[in-house]
């Protein structure tokens, strides 16, 4: 399969999410000028909001979503492969899933993809964190079809369950989304080892857009869009600031490296742990 450009998006989005649609669909036509044929967006993209209350209040079913809506548009007017990061979709039990959607040319969803891990956590410096009290966890892996390959959906937290990624690429993924909104401390300490690890055990590319900057409530994101080859090298990273990384993917990295370093047949089943 021939190259081809890929964009990932770094935004600071806030409660307002006419604003942030806006934002989001500016970069992507920025992206969509400089080249790229498939842009990703960041997790919660549409809105950042705080406080399950504020959260479920704005949540939309997907047949109403206005991001999704104004998303499929932006699709059909730039001709982009379009992955919509990540948005607060209400269901009908009334709960909340985080929803990645992937997007054609035509602004059709090809795809969607429902965070399975949830972020619950309390860390050294007082920040805590219970997605599982607003989001309703998915269930399903998806890997979908591309001109150039198969991408596998996660979602941000889901990046520290390598045997996620693992059967993604068993699964047939070229490349890997994992759009964030990783925290700025686990993010300095964690996110360009993560996702070069995820990068170097499938053989994979890895999209990574991201949340970057000071939130409501006070969260603050770490921002550092990356774009890594098979290899594990950083081919892009998008610093602190909103803006797009661009970035050369050549498809038949994805092979070579699994030639050199072939991990993915060499599994063993293993006995003796508890």
């Amino acid at each position: 399969m021939s190259s081809f450009k890929v964009a990932c998006i770094q935004v600071n989005a806030g409660n307002d999410m006419d604003a942030n649609i806006q934002a989001a669909a500016t970069l992507a036509c920025d992206a969509r000028a400089a080249g790229a044929q498939l842009v990703l967006m960041p997790e919660n993209v549409s809105m950042m909001e705080w406080g399950r209350k504020n959260i479920v209040g704005k949540a939309m079913p997907e047949s109403e979503h206005k991001a999704l809506a104004a998303f499929r548009e932006l699709a059909r007017e730039t001709r982009l492969w379009l992955h919509c990061g990540s948005l607060a979709v209400l269901l009908e039990d009334g709960q909340v899933a985080n929803r990645t959607y992937f997007l054609d040319p035509r602004g059709d969803v090809v795809a969607h993809y429902d965070k399975i891990h949830m972020f619950d956590v309390d860390l050294d410096n007082g920040e805590s964190y219970r997605e599982s009290s607003t989001f309703k966890p998915g269930a399903d892996a998806v890997v979908v079809g591309t001109p150039w390959g198969k991408l596998g959906l996660s979602i941000c937290y889901d990046v520290r369950f390598p045997h996620l990624y693992r059967g993604l690429a068993k699964a047939g993924a070229d490349f890997l989304a994992v759009p964030a909104a990783f925290t700025r401390t686990t993010g300095r300490a964690h996110w360009h080892v993560l996702l070069r690890a995820r990068a170097i055990e499938t053989g994979c590319y890895v999209f990574a857009p991201a949340q970057c900057g000071e939130h409501i409530g006070g969260r603050q994101t770490f921002g550092h869009a990356l774009i890594v080859s098979p290899w594990g090298t950083v081919l892009a990273d998008g610093g602190e600031q909103p803006g797009f990384v661009l970035a050369e993917v050549d498809p038949a990295e994805v092979a070579a490296a699994r030639r050199k370093v072939p991990s993915l047949t060499h599994d063993r089943l293993y006995a003796g742990l508890a």
